[in-house]
C-alpha cells in the first residue's frame, strides 16, 4: 500500500490527485502547518532530513521531491502510459520539459513573490518603512517583471492545445498545477491570460482533482 506523508496547503496535493487520476489505492498521514511560521512540523524530519512533503512510502522505499516521486509512481504504475507520453517522440520531450519546468523555473519567482511580500509584515515596528521600501523595490524591479515574462511564456504554451502536452491531459499539467494555483493568488490577471485561467478552471473540474481534495482536506489553493 502507498502511503503519502501530505502536508496541508503544500505540492503533496498534487501527488494524492496523480494518484487519483491513475486509481490507485493509498492511505494518507496528514501534517499540518506550523500557524507562527507557517513551517512544516519536525516530525516530517523523522523520515526525511528536509523535513518537506510530499513524502510517498512505498513498502518501506521513501521517496521525497515532487518530480522523482512522479517519475517514480509513473514508472511503477502507469504501465499503460495513460499520464506519459511514450519514450522516443517530441510530446515525450515536452513532458520531460514541463515536468521540470514546474519546479525549477516556475517556482523560484513565485516564492519571491511570496517572501518579499510578507517582509514587511514580519518587521519590526521602527523598521517596516525600511523593509517595505527594500521589498517594493525588489517585487517591481525584478520579481514582477520575472513573473510576467513567465506567464507570457506559459500563456503561449497552453494556446496549443489547452494543456501543457498539446491537446493530451498528463501528469504534466498536475505538476504545473501548484505554480498556477499559487500565480491566481498572487496577482495573475485572468482577463490578460485567459489560457492559464481556462487551464485551473479546467483541472479544478477534474473527478480525479476533486476526489484529491476530498481525500486531502482543506487546500488553500483550490
Amino acid at each position: 500500500m502507498l502511503l503519502v506523508h501530505h502536508l496541508a496547503d503544500s505540492r503533496s496535493q498534487r501527488l494524492l490527485w496523480l494518484l487519483e487520476e491513475l486509481g490507485l489505492p493509498y492511505e494518507i498521514k496528514r501534517y499540518e502547518r506550523d500557524p507562527a511560521t507557517m513551517l512544516a512540523p519536525p516530525a516530517l524530519k523523522a523520515l526525511h532530513p528536509l523535513g518537506k512533503a510530499p513524502l510517498l512510502d512505498d513498502s518501506g522505499i521513501i521517496l521525497a521531491e515532487t518530480g522523482a516521486i512522479f517519475e517514480y509512481v509513473l514508472d511503477t504504475y502507469d504501465t499503460g502510459g495513460h499520464l506519459r507520453p511514450p519514450p522516443g517522440f517530441p510530446a515525450r520531450r515536452d513532458f520531460t520539459y514541463w515536468l521540470h519546468y514546474a519546479e525549477g523555473s516556475a517556482m523560484p519567482p513565485l516564492l519571491l513573490k511570496l517572501v518579499f511580500s510578507q517582509l514587511p509584515k514580519r518587521a519590526p515596528a521602527l523598521a517596516k518603512p525600511l523593509v517595505k521600501g527594500i521589498s517594493d523595490k525588489a517585487l517591481r524591479g525584478f520579481v514582477d517583471p520575472q513573473l510576467k515574462t513567465h506567464f507570457d511564456f506559459i500563456e503561449k504554451a497552453l494556446t496549443r492545445g489547452g494543456w501543457f502536452v498539446g491537446e493530451t491531459f498528463s501528469a504534466a499539467d498536475i505538476m504545473m498545477s501548484f505554480a498556477l494555483e499559487a500565480a491566481a493568488t498572487r496577482g495573475l490577471d485572468p482577463a490578460t491570460y485567459p489560457h492559464i485561467a481556462h487551464f485551473i478552471q479546467a483541472i479544478h473540474a477534474r473527478p480525479a482533482y476533486q476526489r484529491a481534495l476530498e481525500r486531502g482536506g482543506d487546500y488553500a489553493y483550490a
